[in-house]
Parts: C-alpha cells; sequence; structure tokens
C-alpha cells in the first residue's frame, strides 16, 4: 500500500518559561511545533526544540526550505538522508539537523497514528521499564540549594545524580561534590557534567581531585568538538567520559567512538535531526561496547529508549519536563516514578503541545 504524499507542513514557535531557570541567559525553551499533513488529511505532530536561543532561526529554516523540499514526498520518515543533503550547504549540524528533527519527529508521529499505534510499538518495545536518574542545571545553586535538590533526589527514589562543575577554585566544586555525597549515601551513582568548562589540564587535576567522590562519569570536561583533547583525556586518567549533546551526526559519533574518546554516548533526540539518526546513533553505540543516555526531553527520549536493545539510562532534570512546566495537552504517557521511568504514548508520540 503506497504511502499518501506530504500535502503542507505548519510550524508554531512557543516559548515555554523555565520554573528553574538554567542560568541568567537560559530562562525559558523554545519549541517549535511542526505539523504534517498529508493529501489524505492526516496528520503527524513533531517538534523542534533549543534553550533561550534560535528558535526564530530554526523555524524559518523549516518554512522557508524544509517545507518546499517535502511537499509532495511520502509522508513516511524513509527520506531523512535526501533531507540533510538538501539542508547541508547551511551547516551538517546544527541549526539544520534541529529543524530536521521536527519533521522527522512528525512524520514518526503520522506513521505510528495511521497504524493506530504508538511510536514505541511501531519500532519495537524491548523494554517496559527502564532507570532514571535525577539531574540539575545547578552550578548557580548555593551549596544549601544544592544539598536540598540532592534530597529531593533520594526522595523520588533515583539510584543516580548528576551534579554541575566548573567553578573557579576545583575546591569548591569537590566541597559541592562532597556535600551530594553525603546526601545520596555510598551507593548511588554520582555523575558529574563540565558543560565544555575546562581545558585538558585542567580536567586532569578535577579528575584527580574527585577521587573521593567516587564519580560514575564525567560529562563534557573540554569543548564537545576537542576529540584528541578527550581520548588524550580518558589515555591519562582512565575517567568514564560521557558527551555527545553538542555533536550532531552519526560521523563525529563514529570519530569518538573509534578514537576511544567517550565511555556513554549521548545525543540529543533533536539535536541530532530526530529519531531517525538517533537509531543509527544508539546502534552504532551499542555495536562499539559503549553505553548510551539520551540527553534531556524524557517524554521523548524515554520512548525511543524502550525500543533500543540495550539498557539506556532516562535523564529527568528536575523541574523541567514538558509536563513538569505546563506546555502538554495531556499526559505524553511517559511516568517517572521510584526512579523508574515507564509507560509511552498508546498512539503516535503523545506530545501536543499548549
Amino acid at each position: 500500500m503506497s504511502v499518501p504524499g506530504i500535502a503542507s507542513i505548519r510550524t508554531r514557535l512557543i516559548t515555554i518559561p523555565l520554573r528553574r531557570p538554567w542560568g541568567a541567559d537560559v530562562t525559558d525553551v523554545r519549541v517549535i511545533e511542526v505539523v504534517v499533513a498529508d493529501v489524505s488529511g492526516q496528520q503527524g505532530y513533531g517538534f523542534s526544540w533549543t534553550p533561550s536561543i534560535g528558535g526564530t532561526a530554526v523555524q524559518a529554516l523549516i518554512d522557508t526550505d524544509l517545507a518546499r523540499f517535502a511537499s509532495g514526498r511520502p509522508a513516511e520518515p524513509s527520506w531523512w538522508d535526501e533531507s540533510w543533503a538538501h539542508l547541508h550547504e547551511a551547516g551538517g549540524g546544527g541549526v539544520t539537523t534541529i529543524a530536521l528533527a521536527g519533521l522527522d519527529l512528525a512524520l514518526w508521529d503520522l506513521a505510528a497514528r495511521r497504524d493506530s499505534r504508538g511510536v514505541i510499538d511501531l519500532l519495537g518495545r524491548r523494554h517496559d521499564a527502564l532507570p532514571a536518574y535525577g539531574s540539575g542545571v545547578n552550578l548557580h545553586y548555593s551549596l544549601d540549594e544544592l544539598a536540598a535538590q540532592a534530597t529531593r533526589w533520594t526522595a523520588a527514589g533515583f539510584d543516580g545524580v548528576k551534579v554541575k562543575v566548573g567553578k573557579p577554585d576545583l575546591a569548591e566544586d569537590l566541597e559541592r561534590l562532597m556535600a551530594v555525597r553525603e546526601v545520596i549515601g555510598p551507593d548511588r551513582a554520582l555523575m558529574v557534567d563540565a558543560n565544555q568548562r575546562w581545558d585538558l589540564d585542567r580536567a586532569v587535576r578535577a579528575v584527580e581531585a574527585f577521587e573521593p567522590v567516587r564519580i560514575a562519569w564525567l560529562e563534557e570536561p573540554l569543548r564537545a568538538e576537542d576529540l584528541r583533547g578527550h581520548a588524550e583525556l580518558r589515555r591519562r586518567t582512565g575517567v568514564r567520559i560521557a558527551l555527545g549533546e553538542n555533536l550532531h551526526t552519526v560521523h563525529r559519533f563514529a570519530e569518538y567512538l573509534d578514537s576511544g574518546a567517550v565511555d556513554v554516548v549521548q545525543p540529543n533526540i533533536v539535536r541530532v535531526g530526530g529519531i531517525t539518526p538517533a537509531l543509527r546513533i544508539a546502534e552504532l553505540a551499542a555495536s562499539s561496547g559503549a553505553g548510551a543516555a539520551f540527553h534531556l526531553l524524557p517524554e521523548l527520549s524515554a520512548q525511543l529508549a524502550f525500543a533500543l536493545p540495550q539498557p539506556t539510562l532516562v535523564e529527568v532534570v528536575e523541574d523541567a519536563g514538558f509536563a513538569d512546566l505546563g506546555a502538554l495537552t495531556e499526559p505524553s504517557g511517559v511516568v517517572i516514578e521510584h526512579g523508574v521511568a515507564k509507560g509511552g504514548a498508546t498512539r503516535g508520540l503523545g506530545l501536543r503541545f499548549r
């Protein structure tokens, strides 16, 4: 049976205030809702996403370039590579792949709706439940606020938590991590995220300084583009390195995996271009023996994780999920309770925005 062609693509830019700002310059997130209609009148709903900046650029790229290119093509997510090649003159990743994600998610949603089931079941569910970990954009928190957040995470049943580091004085970072370790106890995993703040020498000193708190992984210690530096840090210290939220293509992930520069890949499903490339990256990680933990967006990330063969951690940033922010018209179907992610949409992706 042939798939109907695309008749129209509509976008809507939505600004969603954060309940807990991620910093002075990140007080909201921008969602670009993408609605694809096929010639039969059925619709699929996807979205692109970015913190605070770039939303209008993404929307413009979809409206002026991607919509025209997609018109008349099959309303299914089978031609992602062609659309990436089309936008490649504007960049292989970044705004281009973020824009592509909105279309890709809408096409997956439409394919599942056409089949009257959820995207997880369309892909093939492999897991009914997966462990989630508490995460926070908390470098600007006071020590007391950070300890209180760690207390909330333990009360919520998370077996792992993640804390931002990168204070000017490593001693202050260590003090904060020791306070969190005291709250969460000796058995929970403690991950740390430097958000690309260090150079190689600083990162080596940090790994040594953090030995007393036994970190589970060190996330983005260097600039995301610094492949050689991450490989050297891994060689010098043996620390488990996690990264990927700022890599945009399967080719970059392959380079990092082949170089032994990463132990846990963290693709952001929207930033890499949607479900189609995210599945390829997860498959590449599994074949390389690396772990995977999708970055942010738990209502989306958990659903894709449920369909992967390998167990995958689900990141839950405190008070930052779409449901927490009151952004959805109805529950997504993803439920996170007692530190575990379950459920999923029964039709499509289940993500419709107010």
